[in-house]
């Protein structure tokens, strides 16, 4: 723990010099006390950190020192493609690889070019997680990506959510961790079933939440062997694809204004709202044009058609029908009275 500290002092100093002990303790999130005896022990190591006070003071290294710690590790490396995610690098226990990642790479840049880097780091930040949800990194999850980076196969039990009045029951399988996806806060894990053949067992997507056990699968001494042809980001995006079309279990039939039909995309579920068709149908002698639309669900659909107003009308099913039928005389009794309930 100490000597990684030490290492990246030094190369604070080298990309950063004149830094004070109040700047380094920040750096370091030690005590400005644990500082200056960091400073002592790489003084007695070699390395000519000198110091100086007044205004233009701090520590710095020796004119013409450079330090040879600069060679990234395949983990320090690794995390630079993570290194925008703050939240996931300290889920995935990486964050003190990539920063001293990023202090090698500032150390082996020329001042123009650092400036450009910590310009650039000024200027964006991503945030993954939604709002009004605190974040907080699965307990397993540390230990599923050390098995993602090493191709190790696991025995994963997770929690599967009971379904259309059947409980929730636990249920355990062993699995090749592809990779892992931060989705709006929530991590998830890709991986393919053991088996024979390219296609494997088939391929599975789990909340790492869920998870509540995790081992190395038995008689799994080797890394599997991956499939080459594989792109994460384009499974993620045919099973978010997949998945959103799964939830459209209903289908209603509407009849719209002209202003009813242009507003409906923007009302509906993205999955919902693909099904509308571009070249609008014809419309009736009065102007109104007929679709199927799925949805969700009936209670779905009464929340998001309800902010059409007038425009939408509902023929089926009829449940829907006359649940908007009795929203409407609800609205009428309400306005038809006096502010504050009083009678006209």
């Amino acid at each position: 723990m100490r000597a990684a500290r030490l290492i990246r002092m030094a190369l604070l100093l080298q990309s950063s010099p004149g830094l004070t002990a109040a700047g380094l303790a920040r750096e370091l999130d030690v005590s400005e006390r644990t500082v200056i005896r960091d400073v002592q022990a790489l003084q007695e190591a070699g390395v000519p950190v000198r110091s100086a006070r007044g205004r233009a003071g701090g520590y710095r290294l020796a004119p013409g020192h450079r330090t040879r710690l600069t060679t990234l590790r395949p983990t320090e490396a690794e995390t630079l493609y993570l290194s925008g995610l703050p939240t996931a690098l300290r889920d995935l226990g990486l964050s003190d690889a990539a920063d001293t990642a990023r202090l090698k790479l500032a150390a082996t840049l020329l001042p123009s070019l650092r400036a450009a880097a910590e310009s650039s780091a000024h200027r964006f930040h991503l945030d993954a997680p939604a709002w009004f949800r605190e974040p907080s990194a699965p307990e397993l999850l540390p230990e599923l990506a050390r098995a993602v980076w090493s191709d190790r196969i696991v025995e994963l039990s997770y929690a599967r959510p009971g379904r259309d009045g059947r409980p929730p029951r636990t249920v355990t399988r062993p699995l090749e961790p592809y990779g892992l996806v931060l989705k709006a806060g929530v991590w998830y894990v890709v991986g393919r079933l053991p088996g024979d053949g390219p296609g494997g067992g088939g391929w599975r997507t789990y909340r790492v939440d869920r998870v509540t056990a995790l081992s190395p699968a038995p008689g799994a001494d080797e890394p599997f062997v991956r499939d080459p042809s594989f792109d994460l980001a384009a499974h993620w995006r045919a099973h978010c694809a997949a998945f959103a079309r799964t939830l459209l279990r209903i289908t209603v039939t509407l009849r719209l204004t002209e202003h009813g039909l242009r507003r409906l995309p923007a009302v509906l579920d993205p999955a919902g709202a693909d099904s509308v068709p571009q070249a609008a149908p014809a419309p009736d002698a009065a102007g109104w044009v007929t679709l199927d639309v799925p949805v969700e669900s009936e209670d779905v659909a009464f929340g998001q058609l309800t902010a059409l107003g007038a425009d939408v009308e509902v023929l089926a099913p009829a449940g829907l029908r006359a649940r908007f039928r009795a929203y409407a005389r609800s609205l009428a009794e309400l306005y038809g009275a006096e502010p504050g309930g009083g009678q006209r």
